[in-house]
């Protein structure tokens, strides 16, 4: 099968990793893949924007890079257009991104089935962040794109649920989580046992303030009991120098490691080294990555009770679930496992099993994609038959 994907992305984040995974897992299982995005997005530094865009988005009012956004479509639409010309794509495969209404647009105009996966209602998050001026042309946006694919691809039930409320109807959406590689994750390293004086806690990803590290630092300071606590911070944010001056006025700099940005390649070590992995906050439609990488090492995760988590963990048995909106519970939840070597052990056994059972990898994920493209390539197919036999 020929497809086209099609993105919008401009960060080596998240974002990216998503990308090139699926991308990969596509092509490894023998279909050919052409990827039409912004020209940026190979120069862009791995956990930052693009340099360019990032000053535009800086610099111009809100409402004018809101419109260039729009007007981006022209741009995109060529390029797509073009490469379709030249690959004859059988199905297009689209990273939803606000104002971004190409894709959709051509699927229309070829007769090719188009798949759109959706990681966040953004119209809706960027209003509620400040960041959005043209509020009632993003949403008629986001509708158009998502009403006018054939699929589209939320990445938890929680998002779905914004979905089927823009109008899309239920047997159009699909959830597909994010995953990992089991190739990257090879058989976990045991956490350490028992008789271990000195734990790390880990965390992995974009440091923000809303994630809430700054309680977990006061915290290990606080603690006087055994085991002898730790914090590794495996990323880049806005939070880092808050985190880091914090850590030095209450005395515990030396516990209180941060990594940088790590490369690709590094990730799986890294987290081999956690004995208990945090994801302190997360966002309430989010399929955060982490969550995956956490689980096929074999960790012990503690995430805050809410619905998007509960879709892939479960409480007691492949991670401890806290109650984010009880003081303390985060860190009554750390101490627990802290202070039970075997409930580490038996959580991080678990949450790797739940990989293996559910197949949350991104060649699972390729494997469903191309079972609902094949579906939507028959069904234009019939399509087509049916519309020349009445002509």
């Amino acid at each position: 099968m020929r497809i086209l994907y099609s993105h919008r992305i401009q960060s080596r984040d998240g974002q990216g990793i998503h990308l090139e995974a699926m991308v990969g897992a596509l092509r490894a299982a023998g279909h050919e893949v052409l990827v039409v995005g912004p020209a940026g997005f190979a120069r862009a530094e791995l956990g930052g924007d693009n340099r360019l865009v990032a000053s535009l988005r800086r610099w111009l009012p809100d409402s004018l890079a809101e419109s260039a956004e729009l007007a981006y479509n022209a741009l995109a639409y060529f390029r797509l257009s073009k490469a379709a010309r030249a690959f004859k794509p059988d199905i297009i495969y689209e990273r939803y991104n606000l104002f971004f209404i190409a894709g959709v647009v051509l699927a229309r105009r070829l007769g090719v089935p188009i798949l759109v996966e959706v990681n966040a209602p953004l119209a809706e998050e960027r209003a509620r962040f400040g960041q959005l001026r043209l509020r009632r042309l993003a949403r008629a946006t986001e509708h158009f794109v998502w009403r006018r694919a054939n699929r589209v691809l939320p990445v938890t039930a929680v998002l779905a649920g914004h979905v089927l409320a823009a109008g899309v109807p239920p047997e159009r959406i699909e959830v597909i989580q994010n995953g990992i590689d089991l190739d990257d994750f090879p058989e976990p390293i045991p956490p350490s046992g028992a008789a271990s004086r000195e734990l790390t806690l880990g965390f992995i990803g974009f440091v923000r303030e809303w994630h809430g590290l700054d309680r977990v630092v006061r915290a290990i300071a606080d603690w006087r009991g055994e085991p002898r606590l730790r914090l590794v911070v495996v990323g880049e944010g806005p939070a880092r120098a808050g985190l880091e001056r914090l850590a030095a006025e209450l005395g515990i700099a030396d516990r209180v490691r941060f990594t940088g940005v790590a490369e690709r390649a590094q990730v799986p070590g890294l987290i081999a080294g956690f004995d208990i992995a945090l994801q302190p906050a997360a966002v309430a439609y989010a399929s955060p990555l982490k969550i995956f990488e956490y689980m096929a090492a074999g960790r012990a995760i503690i995430g805050p009770d809410q619905p998007n988590l509960r879709e892939v963990l479960v409480d007691g048995q492949t991670a401890l679930l806290f109650d984010p909106q009880q003081p303390g519970a985060l860190w009554d939840a750390t101490l627990r496992l802290a202070t039970d070597a075997a409930l580490r052990a038996r959580l991080g056994v678990a949450a790797r099993a739940a990989i293996l059972e559910r197949d949350l990898t991104w060649s699972g994920n390729a494997k469903r994609v191309l079972a609902l493209a094949s579906a939507e390539r028959a069904r234009s197919t019939m399509q087509a038959t049916a519309d020349a036999h009445e002509r």
